[in-house]
This record gives C-alpha cells, structure tokens and sequence, in this order.
C-alpha cells in the first residue's frame, strides 16, 4: 500500500513556520529563566537501554515506552517518554560525586508509547528542573516557584497549581486506616476515580471523607484538618500551608489529596500546572526517589514544562519586520540592518518579487521604503 504523501504516523505532526520558530523560543526562554536559579542544563540521549531507563525512579512504570532492538548491542533499547528518569541517571552516576543538592536543566523531544484524547501528540517538547538530594518543603517550594517563573516568562497568564498528596493512601493504610495489602490499589483506583460506591463495596468508608477533601486549597485544607487522621497529615499540612504563603497571588492553588494518576513515582507530594486559554496540564513534578546502581535512594523533585500547548496557543511569536534586498543590493546594509532586528530577504533573480516572499519593505539603494 502506498502511503499519502506528507502522510505522518498518528501522534505526530510537523511544525510549520511560525509554529516551529515559536516552539525553538519559547524552550529557549524557559531553559533560560530556569538556569538563572543554578540549574545546569544536560542533554540525554532520546533513547536508552530499556533497563536503565525504566529503574532509575522509585515505582516508576514501563507501560509507556516505544522500545526497539538495537542491531548494534542486539539489545533493547526504549525512546524516552519523559526526561526526569535520564537526569536522575545522570545524577547518580557521572555526577554522583557533585556536592548536594545538585540543580540539573533540561530540555528536548519525548515520546509518548501511546496518544490520549486531552493529549493526542505522541512526540512533545520538555522542559524542566530537577533539584537532587533534598526534598524538603523548601525545595518543593523552590521548584514550584522557578516553574511559575518559566511559565511567567514564555507568557503564560492565569497559573493553577493542583497539589496532591501521592502516598497518602499507603501511609493511611499502615496507620489509622488499616487497609489489607491486596486492596490498597483497588481503593487507591478508587479514590482516584471519586467511587463512592466502589469505596463502600470495597468496606473502605473511612476513606469517603477524602473526596470531599478536594477543591481550592484554603477549604480543603479544613477538611483535611477536621479528619480524625489530621495528627499523620501534620506534617503535609505544615508543607501545604508553607507552599500557600510563598506563592501568594502568583497562582492559584488547588488540593486533590487522592489524585494519583500520572503520579505514580511521586512521593510526599506532587503538582500539575495549568494557564488560562491552555489545553490540559501545561507541567507537572513533585518529589519523587532516584535508585542508584547499588540499590540506593536518594530524594529529588523536580518539574517538567510541556510546551507545545504554549505554541499551539500561539505563544512564542514574534513579527518582525522583513526587508526584501534587490539582486546586486550591498550586502553590508542588509547586514547592517539585520543588526538592527529586520529580516533580510536576498533576491536572487530578477524576477523575485518581494512582496510574494512575504516582505512589507524593499531596499533601495541604502533606503528601506515600504511597498
């Protein structure tokens, strides 16, 4: 069979101008705004042994990889699907013996096993930060903070944090809310999916008031607080209510303290950022742990920006001005007025006509004239 031409495998698509060069912008502006707090930009490679990308986070999931053999090493290899797992292996290993906490940059294509219907691009571009070594409300709170600063900064307006708490059910399991080891994931689905009746067929009704305890943060708050478990929840609450004070009007701030999709690997606690006129989640993070190659853990968090939301939105562009330069036109005004910010289109015949390649003004002679 034949294919279309321009035909492109579903989930991918091709960036035209002046998608594409508001696209390369605003990774730019965001990579920029988020190393002027220390972080260092890295650059993984899109793919990577299937092992070594899949083990490198704590309770992290391979259901999403698009994996290949590699006829070099005969060995599988995965495309990576997102980039937090590839800085965590920088991280414990070719930088493992940097001081903590250690503050990584990055940005670059990630690609998705399978498209969803509020996502349904396969390849995306991300960027993000990830503060390695500590996981402290501070450091939540620092993260949180370059994020806004980033989205701030590639124009996003209307910001929206929904905070979660991911480990809540296993910590409440274990505590004042026993719960036998086979059905913690069945109320954590649950929950998850705010069945109150699943809850109550699963003989888990001391976990039903966790559902109304959602919604903007100053009344979830309470209603976490007014919860016979409130003493286990200190802590968290302490952290929420840091978080609330140091962001002030910049966004605002939601709690859903049983959201877990898309969580997985989080730990203490996780955030999906949101902007007015924006489809979908715009970037997520949270605390999260890093297994090094011994076996070992050591505490992150971190966010991821996607940005092609941002493009889509048409954030990003910028008009300048172009310039068409006859043929036989000194090439020393055309680059003198490229130093001032105009776009110089050379003609190469006499026949170009500058107005049919998109210029509103010609050079004549060392004159700029409009058409």
């Amino acid at each position: 069979m034949t294919l279309a031409p321009g035909l492109l495998p579903e989930g991918f698509r091709d960036r035209l101008p002046p998608q594409a060069e508001a696209g390369s912008r605003l990774l730019h502006r965001a990579i920029v705004a988020i190393s002027r707090h220390g972080y260092e930009r890295v650059a993984p490679p899109l793919a990577e042994f299937e092992e070594t990308l899949v083990g490198r986070l704590k309770s992290a999931r391979s259901q999403d990889l698009l994996r290949f053999v590699d006829p070099i090493s005969q060995r599988t290899l995965a495309l990576r699907p997102d980039i937090t797992a590839q800085v965590g292996r920088i991280a414990v290993s070719r930088m493992a013996h940097r001081p903590r906490p250690l503050r990584l940059a990055y940005g670059g294509p990630v690609l998705k096993l399978r498209a969803t219907q509020l996502r349904p691009e396969r390849e995306m571009t991300q960027a993000g930060a990830e503060l390695i070594g500590i996981s402290t409300t501070a450091a939540v709170i620092e993260a949180l903070l370059v994020a806004i600063e980033a989205l701030e900064v590639a124009g996003v307006t209307g910001i929206t944090i929904d905070l979660t708490l991911p480990d809540l059910i296993e910590r409440l399991a274990a505590g004042p809310m026993p719960l036998p080891a086979d059905r913690i994931d069945q109320v954590r689905d649950r929950l998850d999916a705010k069945d109150a009746g699943a809850l109550i067929a699963l003989g888990a009704s001391a976990y039903l008031p966790l559902i109304e305890a959602a919604g903007p943060v100053s009344s979830a708050r309470d209603r976490l607080k007014g919860l016979d478990c409130a003493e286990l929840l200190q802590s968290r609450l302490e952290a929420i209510d840091a978080i609330v004070a140091a962001v002030g009007d910049r966004a605002q701030l939601t709690l859903d303290p049983t959201e877990r999709h898309g969580f997985e690997y989080q730990r203490w606690i996780g955030f999906s950022l949101f902007g007015a006129g924006l489809s979908g989640e715009i970037g997520r993070g949270g605390t999260y742990s890093i297994v090094d190659a011994q076996g070992g853990e050591e505490e992150a968090v971190g966010f991821s920006l996607y940005l092609d939301p941002l493009v889509d939105a048409g954030l990003g562009q910028e008009v300048r001005q172009r310039v068409f330069a006859p043929l036989g036109s000194d090439p020393a005004t055309s680059a003198s007025l490229r130093a001032q910010g105009w776009i110089t289109i050379a003609g190469l015949s006499e026949n170009d006509d500058g107005r049919a390649l998109g210029c509103g003004h010609y050079l004549a002679g060392n004159e700029v004239l409009p058409y």
